[in-house]
């Protein structure tokens, strides 16, 4: 569960191979599941249920929060309905979660019983000859240096053993303290989004030129020197416009004539959004 690379650092990369067979990954971000959600748990459960891809992958802030393995042990728990729709998922096809800045918590024994494989921040996704790097995205936005401090001080192996220490009712208390106090955070702050700076960095490191991120709620398409960056949107069904994005990647055959006019093929991958109905 813990993940605390120093700031500012080029962390090393999990590698995920995907399978030549597979023709389509959906990915999906910052879901934020909590029970006085009920719209966006409901679109997110018929999302999983009417999945046909090959893999599914959750870069992270799939719950609004996680305060341990151990909710699953409460009868009837909002977390325990959770785990039982990715199980069902998982049932289908692979499904990787990476932690977000909201569910770093949710650890081993829960994702055996979700079925699902946790992903190092950042991984690169191999996929035929092409590398495309996932991360949630928070360690990139260092310009918000009280959130880098918090980020720090709860990945690490200490803090985190302190807390699960602690009763479940307490932990939920506590939870709820920092949420408020990340709200106020939220409101008085500018908007801050990722240092493209330290995003070369790191797709340099990761030889790839594609990043795909969330954590900022800011969906974009940007391009920037010969780097580009696919930004997933949060849910929200409540919200007047609804925000339920889903992001599907396939791999596609690139022809192309060389300077002697030979024709060659190459992979290509394809990135596109859509929202739920």
């Amino acid at each position: 569960m813990t993940n605390s690379q120093p700031l500012s650092s080029v962390p090393q990369a999990q590698l995920l191979q995907a399978p030549a067979h597979w023709r389509s990954i959906e990915v999906l971000s910052d879901v934020h599941l909590q029970g006085s959600e009920p719209a966006t748990f409901a679109a997110w459960q018929g999302a999983l249920q009417a999945c046909q891809a090959d893999a599914l992958i959750i870069l992270g802030d799939l719950f609004e929060v996680w305060v341990g393995d151990d909710t699953l042990g409460e009868r009837g728990s909002f977390e325990s309905r959770c785990v039982e729709v990715l199980r069902a998922c998982s049932a289908q096809r692979p499904v990787y979660l990476m932690h977000g800045n909201r569910d770093f918590l949710f650890g081993q024994a829960a994702a055996q019983h979700a079925g699902v494989q946790l992903l190092s921040d950042p991984t690169v996704l191999l996929w035929g000859h092409t590398r495309t790097l996932l991360t949630h995205g928070d360690a990139l936005c260092i310009d918000d240096a009280p959130y880098q401090a918090f980020r720090t001080q709860v990945r690490q192996a200490s803090w985190q053993t302190t807390f699960l220490a602690q009763p479940l009712a307490q932990r939920r208390e506590m939870a709820a303290q920092m949420r408020a106090q990340s709200e106020s955070h939220k409101q008085q702050a500018l908007l801050v989004d990722v240092d493209l700076a330290l995003a070369a960095q790191w797709l340099d490191a990761a030889q790839a030129s594609t990043l795909i991120h969330g954590h900022t709620h800011q969906p974009q398409h940007q391009v920037w020197g010969r780097y580009q960056r696919h930004v997933l949107s949060d849910w929200v069904a409540s919200a007047q416009v609804p925000r339920l994005q889903m992001m599907r990647l396939s791999l596609d055959q690139a022809i192309t004539s060389n300077a002697h006019g030979h024709m060659t093929s190459a992979d290509a991958l394809h990135i596109s959004s859509y929202t739920l109905a």
